[in-house]
C-alpha cells in the first residue's frame, strides 16, 4: 500500500512540474509576433517613406497610431476578455491582426497604413491581455509557471532582437512590405495553434464598465499621445500639455467612476497596497530604460558606427543571447529563491549593463563598447521581467486576472513612452553642443536611474510568493496534457 501511495505521489509531482510545452509555446509565438511587430517596422520606416511619399511629420504616425491604438484600448480589452472569454478574445484579437497586416503590406498611400496601423492596434490590445491570462490558466503555480514565464519572457527577447535583424533583411531582400506580411503566416499558425490546444478559462459574467472604459481609452490616449510628442515638439508645447491635460481629467474620472462600479475596468485596489501597487511600478520603470538602451543602440550604432540596419539587428543579438542564457536558469532559480531576490538581481544587472554602455565613444567601436553591455543587459532582463510579471499576476484575484495582465501590458506602454520621451530630450540636448556619441551617454546615464527605482520598489514591497502560491495551487485549473 504503502509502495502504490509513494508511486501515486510521484507521478503527482511530475505532472505538476511537467509542462505543456506546445500549448506554452502557441501563445508565446503571440507575444513574439506583436514584439517584433514593432521591431520590424521601425527598421523599415525610411524605404517606407521613399515609397509611399510620407511627409517627415506624417512617416511618425506609422508608429504613433499603433501606439496610441494599444495603449488606449489595452485596460479595456482585459475585461472584454474576461467577459466574453480569453480564448475568445485572443482569438478575435489575432483575426484582426492578420487582417491589418495584410491590409498594410498592399497599402499604396500613407492613408491606407496608417488605417492597417490602427486596425493592427486594435488587435494587438485584445489579444495581448488574454495571451497572458490563458498562460497562467494551462500552468500551475510553482516549477511548471516558473519555466511557462522564463519562455514567455524569452519571447520578449527574442522579439526585441530578432525584429531588428528581421526587418533590416525583409527590407533588404524582399521590399518593405513584407515587414507587414510577415505577421500573416505566422498570426494563422497562432490562431489555428490556439483553437487547437488552448482550452476556454471561466467567464465572469458582468457588464461592461462604459463610463470606465470610455474614461480609460480617452486617459490612456491621451498620455501616450502627449509622451510620445513631447520629444519632438517639446514638453511646453501647447499640444504635449493639452495632451497632459486631457489625461489627468481622464483618468480622474477614471478614479471616480471605478470606485462606484461593481465589476470595474480598473479595480483600484491594485493601488491600495504597496504590494500590489510597488510591482506595477516597477513593470513600468523597466522598459523605461530598456527601450531606451534599444532605441539609442540602433542610433549610436547606425550614426556614429555606420552599421546598416542589418548589422544592426545582429549587433543587438548578445542581448537575446543573454535572455536565453537565463531562460534556462530562472525557473530553478526563482523555486529555489524567489521571485523578489531574482528579480531584484535581474534589476542589478540592467542598471549595471547601462552603467557599462553609458561609458561609450565615437572611438569605442562595437566589441569595447556595446557587445559586454547588451550581454549583460539581456541577462538582467531575463532574470527581471518573469519574476516581476509572476508577482503582478500572483496579487490578482481569479475574477481580476484579465485586469492585472491589461495593467501589465499598459505600465509596460506608458513605461517605454516615458523613457523614451525623457531620454530623447536629454539627448536632443546634449547632442546640439557636444555631438551625438556624447548626447547617447548622457541619456544612458539618466537611464540608470529607472532600474534602480525600480529595484527599490520591487525588494522593498514585493512579498514572497510561497505562502499564496501552495494555497492557490488547489484552486487552479489543472494543467491541460500536450
Amino acid at each position: 500500500m504503502s509502495v502504490q501511495t509513494a508511486g501515486d505521489t510521484g507521478q503527482g509531482t511530475a505532472e505538476q512540474t511537467r509542462l505543456p510545452y506546445v500549448s506554452v509555446l502557441v501563445l508565446t509565438l503571440m507575444q513574439v509576433t506583436l514584439v517584433i511587430d514593432n521591431s520590424v517596422v521601425n527598421v523599415a520606416l525610411p524605404e517606407i517613406q521613399r515609397a509611399l511619399g510620407f511627409s517627415a511629420a506624417g512617416l511618425s504616425w506609422v508608429v504613433t497610431s499603433y501606439a496610441l491604438v494599444f495603449g488606449g484600448l489595452v485596460l479595456v480589452s482585459g475585461k472584454v476578455g474576461s467577459i466574453i472569454g480569453p480564448r475568445r478574445a485572443l482569438l478575435t484579437g489575432i483575426a484582426i491582426f492578420v487582417a491589418a497586416s495584410a491590409l498594410g503590406g498592399f497599402a499604396g498611400t500613407p492613408a491606407m497604413l496608417i488605417a492597417a496601423r490602427v486596425l493592427q492596434g486594435i488587435g494587438a490590445a485584445l489579444a495581448a491581455p488574454s495571451t497572458l491570462v490563458l498562460l497562467m490558466s494551462i500552468t500551475r503555480p510553482g516549477v511548471q509557471r516558473a519555466r511557462a514565464m522564463s519562455l514567455f519572457v524569452l519571447s520578449i527577447g527574442l522579439g526585441a532582437g530578432l525584429g531588428l535583424t528581421l526587418g533590416g533583411a525583409l527590407t533588404t531582400g524582399l521590399g518593405w512590405q513584407w515587414v507587414m506580411f510577415i505577421n500573416v503566416p505566422i498570426g494563422a499558425l497562432v490562431f489555428f495553434g490556439v483553437r487547437a490546444r488552448i482550452p476556454e478559462t471561466e467567464r465572469h459574467s458582468s457588464r461592461l464598465d462604459v463610463g470606465g472604459a470610455a474614461a480609460s481609452t480617452i486617459g490612456m490616449s491621451a498620455l501616450v499621445y502627449g509622451l510620445t510628442t513631447a520629444a519632438d515638439q517639446g514638453w511646453t508645447s501647447s499640444t504635449v500639455i493639452g495632451s497632459f491635460v486631457l489625461a489627468a481629467a481622464g483618468l480622474a474620472v477614471l478614479v471616480v467612476t471605478e470606485r462606484r462600479h461593481s465589476s470595474p475596468v480598473v479595480p483600484l485596489s491594485f493601488f491600495q497596497r504597496m504590494s500590489s501597487a510597488a510591482p506595477l511600478l516597477a513593470m513600468m520603470l523597466i522598459p523605461a530604460g530598456q527601450f531606451g538602451f534599444l532605441y539609442f543602440a540602433a542610433l549610436y550604432t547606425q550614426d556614429v558606427l555606420d552599421f546598416t540596419p542589418l548589422q544592426t539587428g545582429l549587433a543587438v543579438l548578445p542581448f537575446t543571447a543573454g535572455m536565453l542564457t537565463t531562460n534556462f536558469t530562472v525557473s530553478r532559480l526563482v523555486t529555489r529563491y524567489g521571485e523578489r531576490l531574482v528579480g531584484s538581481l535581474g534589476m542589478v544587472g540592467l542598471a549595471s549593463g547601462l552603467a557599462w554602455m553609458s561609458s561609450i565613444t565615437p572611438a569605442g567601436g562595437y566589441l569595447g563598447g556595446l557587445f559586454g553591455p547588451f550581454l549583460l543587459l539581456g541577462l538582467g532582463a531575463g532574470l527581471t521581467i518573469g519574476p516581476l510579471t509572476t508577482v503582478i499576476m500572483h496579487n490578482a484575484p481569479p475574477e481580476h486576472l484579465g485586469a492585472a495582465s491589461s495593467l501589465n501590458q499598459a505600465m509596460q506602454q506608458l513605461g517605454g513612452a516615458t523613457g523614451l520621451s525623457v531620454l530623447s530630450t536629454v539627448f536632443a540636448g546634449t547632442a546640439a553642443s557636444s555631438g551625438k556619441a556624447t548626447g547617447i551617454s548622457t541619456a544612458l546615464t539618466l537611464a540608470i536611474v529607472f532600474p534602480l527605482l525600480a529595484l527599490l520598489l520591487f525588494a522593498v514591497w514585493a512579498r514572497p510568493l510561497g505562502k499564496r502560491r501552495e494555497n492557490r495551487a488547489d484552486t487552479e485549473q489543472t494543467t491541460p496534457r500536450d
